[in-house]
């Protein structure tokens, strides 16, 4: 009885065993599966980055999707080349390297492509070039594939072709040094896949250079435009003119009535009646402030020499300076000819806006210069909010406001640097958000 219970319990094992293989092959798909997964999301990760990003800073975009590629794939160095065909060589033009492994780019840079014909030949024809163990490849002499790659201490490596518009322009590129590497033919697939985002991300760096010199060419012919454009500034001074007259009396009518009513009114009948002066005054900056703009370029009082350190002191008596904001302004400033109104006015603005956006307890604004061969190069300096680097050059564009609250016009900018292109100058700002920004502006010295 011992004995066919024994042989009872032989042959029972021998499905269950079966089934364990089953499992574990399926296991082993499974994870095959979900390995693949990964990688699909990992390449849509990039390509939404790449999809949603301006692009203004390509080569950080390029190195961290190397890197994630890279890790994800356990390879210990990705890089990008480029083929130069004119020339006849190939360079390194992006590298990311995991930890203790050397970098490579500085000692790759035009290489001939007859050291590299083997992949080349497979690049050609639209393929990947795949090396699963460098050891085992002959050795065919001093510039042989073996002879390059195992300097670099290289076992595996897998580059894939760059193609653009059907044209070969470089290759993708992952090396294992650590230890030996496979791809399967699926992430080979997903790693096509990402060269041609690589072509696509570069190819759409280049669009937007090619759009922004159209946008440099377009800001001439307007720049261009607005010195021809002197009727039409006339119009915009009448009008404007016109319009104020308006404005004045709907002020006086509608304070009248607040004075005249305020024990007969409760607080919220008034209001709307605040709103309206609130948008009046509002109306008033904006009609001032275009009057201003129109009238740079046409002012008939005569230049003269003119005292900075006068001029500026005479700005500040005119102005409402809180008192946690301190005014520092750099002693012995130049004398420079030109027009009194249109310095004041470039002061003016860039000192009332670094007083308007201080958000500190203590705040500084600061006022000096330096002084180069051929001009004077102007600071404004503050302690306040700081500007976002978009909006670098959107400020100085006619009613561009960061913000809109407030009456401010929005012209304040657009008539500083109207006054500084007047005088041949330029004007740019540096800034940092939390931490200030500091606006300077050239001014071409006396013949």
């Amino acid at each position: 009885m011992q004995k066919d219970n024994l042989n009872t319990d032989s042959k029972s094992l021998k499905p269950i065993k079966n089934a364990n293989n089953l499992d574990s092959k399926q296991l082993e798909k499974d994870k095959i599966i979900e390995r693949q997964l990964r990688f699909q999301d990992l390449l849509i990760s990039i390509s939404t980055k790449y999809i949603n990003s301006d692009l203004s800073d390509i080569d950080k975009l390029i190195r961290e999707s190397l890197q994630q590629i890279g890790e994800f794939v356990q390879s210990d160095r990705s890089y990008i080349f480029s083929y130069d065909f004119v020339n006849n060589t190939c360079s390194n033009t992006y590298e990311w390297c995991a930890k203790d492994i050397e970098p490579e780019i500085d000692n790759l840079q035009n290489i001939p492509i007859d050291y590299i014909t083997h992949w080349l030949d497979a690049h050609k024809k639209g393929e990947a070039f795949y090396v699963e163990d460098v050891s085992l490849l002959e050795e065919d002499g001093e510039f042989g594939l073996r002879a390059i790659l195992e300097p670099q201490g290289i076992k595996s490596l897998i580059t894939i072709p760059k193609i653009k518009n059907n044209e070969l322009i470089g290759f993708i590129g992952f090396d294992s040094v650590k230890k030996l590497n496979s791809y399967s033919e699926n992430e080979q697939d997903i790693l096509f896949v990402y060269a041609n985002m690589l072509v696509n991300v570069i190819q759409k760096k280049e669009y937007e250079e090619r759009i922004k010199a159209q946008e440099q060419k377009k800001e001439e012919l307007l720049k261009s435009l607005s010195i021809q454009n002197e009727e039409l500034n006339e119009y915009a001074h009448v009008v404007s003119h016109d319009l104020k007259a308006p404005l004045i009396n709907i002020h006086t009518l509608v304070s009248w009535f607040m004075s005249d009513n305020k024990n007969a009114l409760n607080e919220s009948a008034f209001k709307p009646l605040e709103q309206v002066l609130f948008n009046v005054e509002k109306m008033d900056f904006l009609i001032k402030g275009i009057l201003d703009y129109s009238t740079i370029d046409k002012l008939e009082q005569e230049d003269k020499q003119v005292d900075f350190n006068v001029m500026i002191t005479e700005v500040l008596q005119t102005m409402l300076i809180p008192e946690h904001i301190k005014i520092n302004i750099q002693a012995h400033l130049p004398s420079i000819y030109g027009n009194t109104w249109r310095f004041k006015q470039v002061f003016q603005n860039l000192i009332q806006n670094a007083v308007k956006y201080c958000d500190k307890d203590n705040g500084v604004v600061e006022v000096g210069y330096t002084e180069n061969e051929k001009h004077y190069e102007f600071f404004v300096k503050d302690n306040g909010m700081g500007i976002n680097p978009d909006y670098f050059d959107k400020i100085f564009k006619v009613f561009t406001k960061l913000e809109s609250t407030g009456s401010s016009s929005g012209i304040g900018l657009s008539i500083v640097k109207k006054i500084i292109s007047y005088y041949n100058g330029t004007i740019w700002v540096e800034s940092e958000e939390g931490k200030g920004s500091t606006f300077y502006f050239t001014i071409l010295k006396n013949d």
